[in-house]
């Protein structure tokens, strides 16, 4: 044990790895107070004020206009943004990446984005308590705040991570559109979940913001090889 110890300290440069700390710890912190106070403002002082006015209209909207092919494609899109799915994928993602690119850095950067947003997820519910839409719920309802979608933030860590990394480490056509279908996920993840009752346009919106700046902030700490996390003199970063 000591001597592993001895290894990881001549392997790893300890104020490097604290420089990346600052640069991911930081900033996921002050994102998950910018989502509780965008959630303070939207339950707490912008309900009466449009485009919070429409919210309601819209969750009417999309719950008169439900059919069975509907039900049964958002079905899907709900289950591909649920946490199971998202774990898995990421999980199967991470290791593909590993074997093809011999690099930790991608399979790294789309574990960290996707944990990061269901951390601020999950601390910003403790604070924001919002009921669901006053519609008929098609899916069961979790025991957390409306706002903000975790489907939604983890759908978009995921997807629109997994389109970066493919759309700077594979240059081909089909490599391009597949970026494109998996920035699409998300999307329709968002929709589905408005269509089935289960959040606010608002909800989702804010969860949009949550996925796109922890896949930022990952990117710039780990994705940018300027970066470094080990002792160049002992091992190429």
């Amino acid at each position: 044990m000591p001597e592993t110890a001895a290894a990881a300290r001549n392997y790893v440069d300890l104020p490097h790895v604290a420089a990346v700390a600052k640069r991911i710890l930081l900033p996921v912190a002050a994102l998950l107070l910018a989502m509780i106070g965008l959630g303070l403002l939207v339950t707490r002082v912008l309900g009466d004020v449009w485009p919070f006015t429409a919210e309601d209209g819209v969750n009417r909207y999309f719950a008169a206009h439900r059919d069975g092919p509907l039900n049964v494609l958002t079905e899907i899109f709900s289950l591909i943004g649920s946490t199971p799915v998202i774990i898995a994928v990421t999980g199967i993602a991470a290791v593909l990446l590993l074997r093809k690119l011999r690099s930790w850095r991608e399979p790294l950067f789309l574990c960290a984005a996707v944990s990061a947003q269901a951390i601020v997820f999950f601390f910003t519910t403790l604070v924001i308590d919002r009921q669901r839409p006053a519609v008929k719920h098609l899916d069961d309802s979790p025991p957390t705040s409306s706002f903000p979608s975790g489907h939604t933030s983890a759908a978009f860590a995921l997807y629109a991570g997994l389109a970066l990394v493919l759309a700077h480490q594979v240059n081909r056509t089909w490599a391009k559109w597949l970026c494109w279908a998996l920035i699409l996920v998300p999307v329709g993840v968002a929709v589905s979940r408005l269509y089935r009752g289960m959040h606010h346009p608002s909800d989702v919106t804010a969860s949009f913001l949550n996925g796109a700046l922890c896949v930022t902030i990952m990117a710039l700490a780990i994705l940018d090889r300027r970066v470094p996390w080990a002792n160049p003199h002992k091992i190429g970063s």
